[in-house]
């Protein structure tokens, strides 16, 4: 019956292993290592071990001693970067401008990044810093403010969505992560500007630039800043800050991109390009003297 099936098949079993070729065991293992090292030329002997003699393997890092070896290793994995944005809050809203140029080191990675992370309708977020850091935790901080809606049956306000940002970035620092962030918006209390990096600061101002151009775009902001101003000259403000910027800084250039946050929600008010705006900055006639 059943016992004398299960013996059938056993004894096939050990048939086919008795069959089974092992030669290959009984020989060296690093036969096919001594075959090609003779056929470069190379005398390895008879030892087993002399393979390794005749390719030597790489230098190993020295992970014994911890703190230098992550002080050697982050300069190869956390790329230069470089950017410019600015917001400032005036009697219509807010404003928001960015520049599209990523670099990793001294090389232009990318003329098309899209800088501002719409969070909701109402609240816009900006990257400087790692790129890849900056897109994950504002598109995250939108799911956290998605997630509030949905328990609380309100909008979040804006100083609620940077804490939120904030108090994240700070349970990760020491991570080595790359981060600094605006979070602007209109909340029940008004227009509101915040800024976040990845230290956990959290500071609350009227204008803000953050990025390796934001010294020069200070330098026009500045100046030009009047919290009485209209729409229309905030926005030219905050182009022109950005365009000087991406004139001066190497890594900072693209398109300048404009936002403008009211009541009612943001709206993306200009995308232009920087060599065009050159132009506009400096008419021909004015170039050709």
């Amino acid at each position: 019956g059943a016992r004398a099936v299960a013996r059938e098949g056993g004894a096939r079993e050990m048939a086919c292993l008795a069959r089974l070729d092992t030669s290959l065991l009984e020989g060296p293992l690093l036969s096919s290592h001594t075959a090609l090292a003779s056929s470069e030329g190379v005398d390895v002997g008879s030892s087993a071990s002399a393979p390794r003699a005749a390719f030597a393997q790489a230098p190993l890092a020295d992970v014994g001693a911890r703190d230098a070896f992550e002080r050697e290793v982050v300069s190869y994995v956390k790329p230069a970067h470089g950017t410019t944005t600015l917001g400032f809050i005036f009697q219509g809203g807010v404003i928001i401008a960015v520049d599209s140029r990523a670099s990793q080191g001294p090389s232009i990675s990318s003329q098309t990044v899209k800088k501002v992370i719409e969070i909701n309708p109402y609240l816009l977020g900006t990257m400087a810093g790692g790129a890849a850091d900056c897109q994950f935790w504002l598109r995250n901080l939108g799911q956290q403010c998605r997630l509030h809606e949905l328990a609380h049956k309100k909008r979040i306000t804006l100083s609620a969505a940077s804490k939120l940002l904030a108090n994240t970035l700070y349970s990760y620092r020491g991570r080595n992560l790359s981060v600094g962030t605006m979070v602007a918006g209109w909340d029940p209390d008004g227009p509101g500007l915040y800024y976040c990096d990845s230290d956990g600061s959290r500071v609350k101002g009227q204008r803000f630039s953050v990025g390796s151009g934001s010294t020069y775009a200070y330098g026009v902001l500045d100046r030009g800043y009047d919290y009485n101003m209209d729409a229309d000259t905030a926005i030219k403000l905050a182009q022109r800050a950005i365009f000087q910027a991406t004139f001066r800084d190497a890594y900072s250039g693209g398109t300048v991109s404009v936002y403008h946050v009211t009541e009612d929600g943001w709206t993306k008010v200009h995308g232009d390009d920087v060599a065009e705006l050159y132009y506009r900055y400096n008419p021909t006639e004015v170039l050709q003297r």
